[in-house]
């Protein structure tokens, strides 16, 4: 059982929907008071394990899963993955006191959309919700630089010839400049097109290379070969 605040799919008022999932009552407490002190978030439901957190999840459809990755049943790097396999629009925010580059590089490849420390408790938390939704890169400047970089040093066979002759020549141009650390909207300001063009040319490329996270696809990219760069232009 998880502790449900609202109905499936239930946002008559365009709010962003917001799971918890943390082990801990009093961060589930405090991540509940911080984001419903705003009228754009709603909570709709706190979970203290990964099984229920999937449950919820396929239950209530929230725009946004916060998940804490050391939770008993089930860890949130295998919840993320389930969550992300059943349902891929579902935005993953992790919670985590590790910051060493592997553990957050198994995150992004798992499918999280975004990592916040746990240290990190606030103002942030909210930001990094609509920045989400927003279709930015929640994660620091320096981490991501890190990430990508680690990924140009473990590349991968390149994906299918099938999926790399249907990646566009402008969905290749949209995966370098986010591999640059660029948001949706910064992105759609150098290419001149409305930042929603952005993001449909992102769930495209997320069904191409079989992804779930805006993160994740630059890694797959960058990885496989679609797009090239140096560890200094990243």
């Amino acid at each position: 059982m998880f502790n449900m605040k609202t109905g499936p799919g239930e946002n008559t008022n365009k709010k962003i929907r917001v799971l918890i999932a943390d082990d801990h009552p009093l961060v589930c407490f405090a991540l509940r008071k911080i984001l419903e002190e705003h009228d754009d978030i709603e909570v709709v439901a706190e979970v203290g394990d990964g099984a229920v957190a999937v449950q919820a999840a396929m239950e209530l459809t929230p725009d946004i899963a916060i998940i804490d990755i050391t939770m008993p049943v089930l860890n949130g790097l295998e919840a993320t993955k389930q969550i992300k396999g059943k349902s891929p629009d579902i935005l993953i925010l992790i919670l985590t006191v590790h910051s060493d580059i592997e553990h957050i590089f198994g995150l992004f490849e798992a499918g999280a959309d975004g990592y916040l420390s746990k240290s990190v408790l606030g103002e942030e938390v909210v930001q990094s919700v609509r920045g989400l939704v927003a279709g930015e890169t929640v994660l620091s400047p320096e981490i991501f630089r890190l990430v990508l970089r680690h990924a140009l040093r473990y590349p991968i066979k390149s994906v299918s010839l099938n999926k790399v002759e249907h990646i566009t020549t402008r969905e290749q141009e949209i995966l370098l400049l986010a591999a640059k650390g660029m948001s949706n909207k910064e992105i759609a300001e150098r290419l001149g097109l409305r930042p929603s063009t952005i993001k449909s040319h992102f769930v495209e490329v997320f069904s191409k290379l079989g992804v779930s996270s805006r993160t994740e696809a630059v890694i797959n990219a960058l990885r496989s070969g679609i797009i090239t760069c140096s560890g200094t232009e990243i």
